[in-house]
């Protein structure tokens, strides 16, 4: 590890106070840490980055944390930010152990002798409503142990995180508001660039990685003007890449930013922003949630200057190498899908009219012959599967490292529930949580068994060899072919297996079907097959 690393017993504070004789000490910006050492790593929890963002600072960006005096103790995670529950027999439910607004914290998995270690900062997912770094599924100790430096953030969440309102844009010196969960995000990367060298982590080395809700924020801080140079390569599983409302105008069929919090902040009973920043998190968080608050990102002309297709179609993203997924299954778990039509007639009679002259390929894909399972696969398409292939083609035309893959795996525990591939369920494999020691929610089907194992190991020999060098590769592993080449990917199934144009057809039908609502001024996201409004007309400008 990096020199600033002591044993606790050199440290000036008494030995009582540091929470084991050998615990590794490191020193920050802010001041010593100890941590705990654990079967070869060095692991410090809950170490602030910013300060509390309660009262006056509830809807500011993050202000850097000040510091400490003496040796802070850093064996415990932080508070998870505050967050709505979900119902206990929820696939997701994991309720935090404790919450509170004063939540900006993050951890650290080294190596104990960690030197110009890579990093990874992994930001959890959750709708940006709900989760946190302290879930037990995203233990770092399994990339650590393959030599990486791992970092898991909290992030401001729901209401709290991604609140737009006049009154906030009045106050701000950049006439912006909303987007605080994306500021946290990237003063996390700013804290990471400042002091992971002390953790034996090389800042020049540092890959972003999220899933599902962390995913999007993933997008966002590829088209941010903020993160710019704060991270090298970005990790992206199961992404989005909708429109998001706009500051202060319509668009996309969606109401100003400003007007969706003018009316949340109504709805909760709050007349005015003094009001709004009183009022208890825990209850304002319920009751926005109960008024139908969606966090999301705001076009503020700051922090996300323009939609995220609008910045990737400029060539302004982060020139950075990507590995970008999606599950074969995902929305299985997901409660998107909109009514079935009573028998294959009706729904290839539905596609016709919506779809007109578009219906054809559309049913090619989504065949009436299984009207259940086409309905699945045409969400999952609409929202993680064209957004995925979009940034990966993107980032390959601008000649920049870019890795596709499918995860198509189907475990026995999650075939018993109808749940193959679902939403997340890559995760475990990811993280090293396979077999009867993992930490999984306790719906979560458990994925057990050598065959489960040897997968996991693949998946992370491939992700740490991303992590580390931007090609992911292992030792013995089949080579991942780059989407550059022929439109390669990587599915896994059973084992790894190289392919190339994954979905046939899909990415073009549905970029023509975007480009179509998108020159119309219309979302593009959950509007699809048997609920789509009718499609616009082909541009007679482009053909």
């Amino acid at each position: 590890m990096a020199a600033s690393l002591v044993l606790a017993g050199a440290a000036c504070a008494p030995a009582a106070a540091l929470p084991a004789a050998a615990a590794p000490v490191v020193t920050i910006a802010q001041g010593r840490l100890a941590g705990s050492a654990e079967n070869g790593l060095h692991v410090f929890k809950g170490v602030p980055y910013a300060q509390a963002p309660v009262g006056e600072l509830r809807w500011k960006p993050p202000v850097p944390d000040a510091g400490w005096q003496g040796v802070r103790d850093a064996t415990a995670f932080g508070p998870s930010c505050v967050q709505p529950p979900l119902a206990a027999d929820n696939i997701y439910a994991d309720p935090p152990a404790a919450m509170s607004e004063d939540c900006l914290t993050l951890n650290v998995w080294a190596p104990a002798d960690a030197r110009n270690a890579p990093v990874v900062v992994w930001i959890h997912g959750g709708s940006l409503r709900m989760g946190g770094s302290a879930q037990p599924m995203h233990d770092g100790a399994h990339f650590a142990r393959r030599g990486v430096v791992f970092v898991s953030i909290n992030y401001r969440l729901g209401v709290l995180g991604w609140l737009a309102h006049p009154a906030l844009r009045a106050e701000s010196p950049q006439h912006a508001s909303g987007n605080y969960g994306l500021l946290d995000q990237i003063q996390a990367l700013r804290w990471v660039r400042d002091n992971v060298a002390a953790f034996g982590g090389d800042s020049a080395n540092v890959t972003v990685m999220g899933e599902s809700a962390g995913a999007l924020s993933v997008t966002y801080l590829l088209t941010s003007p903020l993160a710019r140079g704060l991270f090298h390569k970005a990790i992206a599983q199961s992404a989005n890449i909708r429109a998001v409302p706009e500051l202060t105008g319509p668009a996309y069929g969606l109401p100003a930013a400003g007007q969706i919090g003018a009316d949340i902040a109504k709805a909760v009973g709050a007349a005015d922003l003094p009001a709004l920043r009183a009022m208890d998190a825990e209850t304002l968080t319920l009751a926005s949630t109960k008024a139908g608050f969606s966090p999301q990102g705001t076009v503020d002309g700051w922090s996300l200057p323009a939609q995220v297709v609008d910045t990737f179609d400029r060539g302004e993203q982060a020139r950075v190498p990507l590995l970008a997924g999606f599950n074969s299954g995902e929305v299985r778990s997901q409660r998107f899908l909109p009514a079935t039509p009573p028998d294959a007639a009706t729904y290839e009679a539905e596609i016709t009219r919506r779809y007109g002259d578009l219906a054809p390929a559309f049913l090619r894909l989504y065949p009436a012959s299984d009207v259940q399972e086409s309905m699945l696969a045409t969400l999952r398409d609409a929202i993680y599967g064209w957004a995925t292939e979009r940034m990966v083609r993107q980032q390959a035309q601008a000649g920049l490292p870019a890795y596709l893959y499918i995860f198509d795996h189907c475990y026995p525990a999650a075939r018993q529930r109808g749940l193959c591939a679902f939403h997340a369920s890559e995760l475990p494999y990811v993280f090293g949580q396979v077999g009867p020691d993992a930490a999984l929610s306790v719906n979560w089907p458990r994925p057990e068994g050598a065959a489960e194992a040897a997968l996991s190991d693949a998946m992370l020999d491939y992700w740490v060899g991303f992590i580390r060098d931007g090609v992911p590769a292992g030792a013995g592993r089949p080579a991942w072919p780059p989407y550059a080449r022929n439109e390669g990917y990587m599915r896994f199934a059973d084992g790894p297996k190289p392919g190339a144009d994954p979905i046939a057809g899909m990415f073009e039908m549905q970029e023509e079907l975007v480009s179509r609502r998108r020159r119309a001024g219309q979302q593009w996201f959950l509007n699809v097959g048997v609920a789509a409004p009718v499609v616009p007309p082909r541009s007679p400008a482009t053909h």
